[in-house]
């Protein structure tokens, strides 16, 4: 495990407070208390973390996309405060290297595992929001989710909501997804998702979270659906 003072070079901010940063990078795993027996671990952060990159990224796409309607704004919001950009930014700064976890949790891979990873990176947006202020974190977002940003200049394509009101236009229950199958480790797992609208065949789609499985089989509908109207 990494000292925290390298993060602080990659981050490009040096804390007041390190407590706040090394109290960010605990894994839940350790099982830690404090001496009133409540936890010593990250997940209070995270709370916090979650509230301020959903501002911040609000703020930044009012004023960098002054066109777009407020769905728009609410599909390129969702995705990128969603748990795969965070663990994409992780991923970027290395910070699994420095998150403090159990070494059996390590050893499954714990430092490659997207849902700590995110959970991990909202706590040091929490961190640097207690330490510096809203500017701070401000700062921190703008310059590590830049990238994810100019990717792609025009709104992620919704499929779960397009199919939705396809449903609804056609006056049908609102479609239904399953779960097929999970396989795969924890850190890389793999699902399966089934959707179904009523009377017509379902579709399958793979995907490495149910969101993206879910979107993809919804995709996969969609194409039916649609075909079947030309």
């Amino acid at each position: 495990m990494r000292s925290p003072n390298q993060l602080e070079q990659t981050i490009g901010y040096k804390f007041e407070d390190k407590s706040r940063l090394k109290l960010a990078l605990v894994h839940s795993s350790t099982h830690r208390r404090k001496k009133d027996g409540s936890a010593h671990d990250n997940e209070r952060l995270e709370f916090l973390g979650d509230r301020v990159l959903g501002l911040v990224i609000a703020d930044i796409l009012l004023k960098r996309f002054p066109k777009d309607t407020e769905g728009d704004l609410a599909r390129r919001h969702t995705a990128l405060v969603r748990k795969e950009a965070l663990a994409r930014v992780s991923m970027n700064i290395e910070l699994g290297q420095y998150i403090d976890m159990l070494e059996a949790e390590a050893a499954l891979g714990g430092r490659e595992n997207p849902a700590i990873l995110a959970n991990a990176c909202e706590a040091v947006i929490a961190a640097l929001f207690l330490d510096g202020g809203l500017s701070v974190a401000q700062d921190f977002i703008t310059k590590f989710w830049a990238e994810l940003i100019l990717e792609d200049p025009t709104p992620p394509q919704d499929n779960k909501t397009a199919l939705q009101e396809w449903a609804q236009g056609q006056g049908l229950p609102l479609p239904d997804y399953k779960i097929v199958t999970q396989t795969g480790p924890a850190h890389a797992p793999l699902f399966e998702i089934e959707v179904r609208v009523l009377n017509h065949p379902p579709q399958r789609a793979q995907g490495s979270s149910k969101r993206k499985a879910e979107q993809a089989a919804a995709g996969e509908l969609l194409k039916v659906l649609l075909d079947q109207k030309k």
